[in-house]
């Protein structure tokens, strides 16, 4: 393991841990999608049924193992089928030039590609399949990703999602949106 090639919980972690611990619930099956150290999981594990993570990076997989974090080498949640009451993202957000782009293993917890929003738009648009039907979403996303865009993207997958914490830092505003399926679109046999 490779510490410099795991990203170290900052200001976005300590915000989705924050706004994980405000909504988990005993009886969850938790899903954290790129958990990196596995801060965020090894944090709320204790308090829910159930928790496994995902993580790309060799290096944070191994980081996880050490916090005693059930995880998953894979691209976001390929593989798992679920269902999941809630899951939790921190993804790449930056927006990130190609000429920007750095080849190593940290790249994938950073790079948002040219919007910020490359992987959002990828978790998005396949969350619904590993999601229970009354399950929830919480995403962390920047005000350098258009967090109106995001929410775009989320009504489009058949989701309504609203803020349900921020904090404002240097440069940037830092927000945590929480999605659920809308109900009101959903038919019977989706529920």
């Amino acid at each position: 393991m490779t510490l410099d090639q795991v990203y170290s919980p900052a200001e976005d972690s300590e915000l989705l841990l924050r706004a994980a611990l405000g909504d988990v619930r005993p009886a969850d099956r938790v899903l954290e999608v790129g958990t990196g150290s596995g801060y965020v999981a090894a944090s709320i594990q204790d308090r829910v049924e159930s928790l496994v993570a995902t993580e790309i990076n060799p290096h944070a997989v191994a980081s996880a193992h050490t916090r005693g974090v059930a995880v998953v080498r894979t691209d976001l949640f390929a593989g798992l089928s679920g269902p999941f009451d809630l899951v939790l993202f921190n993804p790449p957000y930056l927006p990130t030039s190609p000429e920007e782009r750095i080849d190593d293993w940290l790249e994938y917890a950073l790079d948002g590609g040219p919007t910020g929003r490359a992987v959002i738009e990828r978790f998005i648009a396949d969350v619904g399949r590993v999601l229970s039907p009354f399950g929830r979403i919480l995403l962390l996303v920047s005000s350098l990703t258009d967090p109106d865009a995001v929410r775009e993207l989320f009504a489009r997958q058949g989701f309504v999602s609203f803020i349900v914490d921020n904090e404002s830092l240097e440069g940037e505003t830092l927000f945590v949106l929480r999605a659920m399926r809308d109900l009101c679109r959903m038919s019977p046999e989706g529920i």
